[in-house]
């Protein structure tokens, strides 16, 4: 691009939509626009100290890295400048046009119109740099990547209304400055008391110097001006290297909202400081609301690291098992060197260390929210159960930990919510009850309406109901609680142990020799579609069900990693029957080998539609229950109207 070509751009249609919205909804919390620009500058200083350890040059001679806030009363502006890492012309179209988040889409489909739901929304997904627009009816940006020549300057305009220039200029320092141009009303900001006070109160905890030029009482104007000398304006010391006794609840909120993007306050937090072997420092935070992006599991972590406060990697992914992916915060090591490198980190014996001390603070703070503030777990399990259950086949030293942490929905009372620990299930098992029984399907209505479930129906036992997609991934590393084997319902023979009395096991083998003739002919008729046809004694209402053997892929898995396009050699169900039902005792009588072939699809085909799955051929199967329902109506009577 020849310097100085000026182009008109239009956003990307998500960044109209949510700058329109963010205006009209967002309007009452104008300050937070202040707030994310100083937080970006402080990113840009960080990402310039790390970038520096490999490429000193960088500093151009600046090593003291800052923030300015400034503002002019007559020209109406505040500007938020710093000396960071800055940005190239393709970085800023790419930064300031575009949302580059996982789950916009959906974000933006799940606003309503009412402006105080909207601007909770909006608030947690984090609105950054176009947060400037609820203050500014105009914003221009001035920006240079450090180690670029000054005619590589970039310029950035934009009303907010759907276009933006961008411009090649000359800028002689490294770095950004943002220029809010307010909107009209907007003047009380133009005050340095209260841009004082809105950085102390968002602001302090940030490790970079904030300055402001010192101001004295101007007696002509009436007022304070700003001089020619600089304030510093926040702390600027680490706020997890303070000692707890001096951070109040209020700082670790908003280091919170500061290091998460986040406009909601945590549910809970844990500071700790680890001497010893290993020295570091950790401030770990649980959202009160899963991150945008949360299911992607390739997204980077949300926890930074730092090594003797100097910042190194955002999003460190080596510090969080993939399953505690929603965690926020900070840690800072005195035991790495300043040049890791995420290869290095892979291999880190610290960093192993440091983390599996991490996970375990991660795992105390739930416990005790499960076991103390049960409204607060609610909520922890609403927002990230799901992620936690990955946990359970990954984390072999913690499962018994993260088992206790599970909830789920069972047929104990009406409610579909996840509310059921496995603790509170056992306690609940009957007299003779030898396992802990579950069904997976692909919905709760699917799982809880299940023919696998009738015979513990009968007896009135509980039964966990598994539907969220992660649940058959999380049933392979979870075998067994309290010495109590999980069992799935729709796998193996039915075993009820101490359950089923000796009476009833005598009447089952009865039974099994008596239709025996019919399950072989049902077979014949089906063919490969099934490994075997049995009666059954788990049903007591449904003529038949298909269930897998026991260490098989069961048929929800199968389906799921079918719906994913993974290539699967399935293995074929087998058919259960229920002796007691009319259409199989029918079967016992039935001569033609047309019907029987018929009635045995018909049953094949009900049993899979029951367990969520799809028919092959769809045609056929009404075709035959339309014959059958026929063969069932009485005949016309003669001489019956054509």
């Amino acid at each position: 691009m020849v310097g100085g070509t000026k182009e008109t751009l239009g956003f990307q249609a998500e960044v109209t939509q949510l700058l329109h919205l963010m205006i009209h909804s967002m309007y009452s919390n104008k300050e937070i626009a202040l707030r994310e620009l100083v937080s970006n500058g402080s990113d840009a200083c960080d990402k310039l100290r790390f970038e520096a350890l490999a490429d000193p040059a960088l500093f151009e001679q600046d090593g003291d890295l800052r923030i300015r806030v400034s503002y002019d009363r007559s020209a109406r502006t505040i500007t938020v400048s710093d000396n960071g890492i800055g940005m190239s012309r393709d970085e800023v179209a790419s930064n300031l046009g575009t949302i580059a988040k996982s789950g916009t889409r959906e974000f933006l489909q799940s606003l309503s119109g009412d402006q105080a739901k909207d601007a909770n929304l909006i608030g947690q997904f984090g609105v950054g740099f176009y947060s400037s627009f609820i203050l500014a009816e105009r914003v221009v940006v001035l920006t240079r990547r450090a180690g670029m020549t000054p005619e590589h300057g970039v310029r950035w305009e934009s009303d907010g209304q759907g276009e933006y220039t961008l411009e090649t200029t000359s800028k002689p320092s490294r770095g950004t400055e943002v220029v809010l141009h307010l909107r009209e009303g907007e003047d009380s900001v133009l005050d340095g008391f209260r841009l004082r006070t809105i950085l102390r109160k968002y602001s302090d905890h940030i490790t970079h110097p904030i300055l402001m030029k010192k101001e004295a009482w101007d007696k002509d104007a009436s007022r304070n001006v700003p001089g020619d000398e600089d304030e510093q304006v926040n702390q600027a010391s680490a706020l997890w290297a303070r000692p707890k006794s001096e951070i109040s609840d209020e700082q670790y909120i908003e280091f919170y909202k500061h290091v998460a993007h986040d406009q909601e306050p945590p549910l809970a937090w844990t500071h700790s400081k680890v001497e010893g072997r290993q020295e570091y420092t950790q401030l770990l935070y649980i959202p009160s609301h899963a991150p945008f992006g949360l299911w992607d599991r390739d997204q980077r972590h949300g926890v930074k690291l730092y090594v003797r406060r100097v910042f190194i990697m955002d999003d460190a992914e080596h510090l969080m098992p993939s399953y505690l992916r929603f965690v926020r915060g900070v840690v800072d090591s005195n035991d790495l060197p300043l040049n890791v490198s995420r290869e290095l980190l892979q291999e880190s014996k610290v960093i192993e260390g440091i983390k599996s001390v991490c996970v375990k603070k991660v795992l105390s703070i739930l416990e005790e929210m499960a076991d103390g503030e049960k409204e607060k777990y609610a909520t922890v399990w609403k927002e990230f159960g799901r992620v936690l259950k990955e946990g359970l086949p990954e984390d072999f030293a913690n499962r018994e930990r993260l088992a206790k942490l599970l909830r789920f929905a069972t047929t104990h009372g009406d409610s579909d919510e996840q509310v059921v620990s496995l603790a509170e299930y056992v306690s609940r098992m009957k007299a003779g009850q030898e396992r802990i029984y579950y069904i997976t399907a692909d919905s709760i209505a699917a799982a809880k309406h299940s023919p696998h479930l009738e015979i513990f129906k009968t007896k009135g036992v509980e039964v966990i109901l598994l539907h969220d997609r992660v649940d058959e991934w999380m049933v392979g590393g979870l075998t067994e609680f309290e010495g109590k084997a999980l069992q799935s319902v729709a796998k193996g023979e039915l075993d009820l142990g101490a359950l089923a009395d000796e009476p009833a096991k005598e009447e089952e083998a009865r039974e099994a020799d008596a239709f025996k003739g019919v399950t072989d002919r049902i077979g014949q008729a089906l063919g490969d579609k099934v490994k075997s046809v049995r009666i059954t004694h788990r049903l007591t209402e449904s003529p038949a069900c298909l269930v897998r053997d026991q260490f098989d892929m069961s048929l929800n898995l199968e389906r799921l990693l079918k719906a994913a396009g993974q290539p699967i050699a399935g293995g074929k169900p087998i058919l259960e029957v229920n002796p007691h039902h009319p259409i199989v005792r029918s079967l016992q009588h039935e001569t033609s080998e047309t019907r029987l072939a018929d009635w045995s699809h018909i049953l094949f085909d009900q049993a899979l539609l029951a367990e969520g799955g799809q028919l092959e051929d769809p045609g056929t199967f009404v075709r035959r229950l339309n014959d059958m329902l026929r063969d069932l109506l009485p005949a016309e009577p003669t001489g019956s109207a054509a």
